[in-house]
């Protein structure tokens, strides 16, 4: 006679309201796969009742669930009755070497470009990275990606975020609200790529935590960061001290990246920017690089890149570039 026994599994790392699915439709796919078993769920534990050697085998296929969740962030009904009825899959998902995470819903959050590629690359390598290059062209959204899948895979313990808050046009005094209601503008962009890949309910709580950071660089001054992942954005609006003083925050176990476009420089001297001094300064120190996107890289609208390449243009002050009866221009 089968011997019959209550087990009961700890989900960690997993919002249970995730893994169980809306109304819990994937915790009742689960119960349906296992007929001979009583599950009952309790926020973050499950009790489970039934004979020894399916309740064995239902452990393994839930840990190779969570396992897969807290790989690529999402579940779906196919993945519920793969690993249910195959095994243990977030080994066996197909290798692409450019995906970085899965965002929300399985999207995919891949290196699209060739710098984008060499971004990845090199974090890989270095612990202090600068991502230069041009508006849109996916510096700041490949680095967001990097340091949410450190956090996923706990390789940090938090993510910061920071921006100086520089204006562009714009004066932080007229603008309506308290400090943060002026600041939020211009966090706004670091709250889109995170809203990408991380269930809103679950960034709210992080952010809650501390374990999701977005602080103007005001903000940095006289801390430590370690088991951290910082990302430094719009760094061509700091200082030479301001950047400085950013990078010597680093600590034990962190990951820096600091991303910037140089021809976007809002401070009143555009040689006072401390992003072109910074990387000019510490070219060749080991453990540090610097990834150059440019044209090639943009991700936007079609538009987006042929606008930079006509300003790069009048900068350098060349002649605008011949269009076609459509008004599109004449590539040769």
């Amino acid at each position: 006679m089968t011997e019959t026994e209550q087990r009961q599994i700890v989900v960690e790392g997993a919002d249970p309201r995730e893994l169980y699915g809306p109304q819990e439709v994937y915790l009742e796919q689960i119960r349906t796969l296992h007929p001979r078993l009583k599950i009952v769920a309790r926020g973050s534990s499950l009790k489970v009742f039934g004979p020894q050697p399916e309740t064995e085998r239902f452990a393994t296929k839930m840990e190779g669930l969570v396992a897969y969740y807290l790989k690529y962030g999402h579940i779906s009904r196919e993945v519920v009755a793969q690993c249910f009825s195959g095994g243990p899959i977030a080994e066996e998902a197909p290798a692409d070497k450019d995906v970085i995470l899965y965002g929300n819903g399985g999207t995919i959050v891949r290196a699209r470009t060739v710098n984008q590629r060499r971004l990845v690359q090199a974090y890989d390598k270095h612990d202090l990275l600068f991502a230069v290059g041009p508006a849109g062209s996916g510096k700041t959204y490949t680095a967001i990606a990097l340091a949410v899948r450190a956090l996923r895979e706990k390789q940090v313990k938090r993510i910061i975020l920071t921006r100086p808050a520089v204006e562009a046009g714009e004066k932080l005094g007229f603008l309506p609200g308290d400090m943060k209601d002026k600041l939020d503008p211009y966090l706004q962009p670091l709250y889109d790529a995170l809203n990408d890949m991380i269930p809103p309910a679950r960034l709210q709580k992080f952010m809650e935590e501390g374990t999701v950071q977005i602080a103007p660089l005001a903000y940095m001054r006289g801390r430590t960061l370690d088991n951290a992942f910082v990302i430094l954005d719009e760094a061509q609006n700091t200082t030479l001290s301001q950047i400085k003083m950013f990078l010597t925050r680093m600590g034990r176990n962190a990951k820096f990246i600091v991303t910037g476009d140089v021809t976007q420089i809002d401070l009143p001297r555009r040689e006072d920017s401390g992003l072109v001094r910074a990387t000019e300064t510490l070219a060749g120190v080991e453990g540090i690089a610097v990834v150059e996107f440019d044209k090639r890289d943009i991700v936007r609208h079609p538009l987006v890149k042929h606008i930079v390449e006509a300003f790069d243009r009048r900068a350098r002050g060349e002649a605008p570039a011949e269009v076609n009866k459509h008004n599109q221009p004449i590539i040769e």
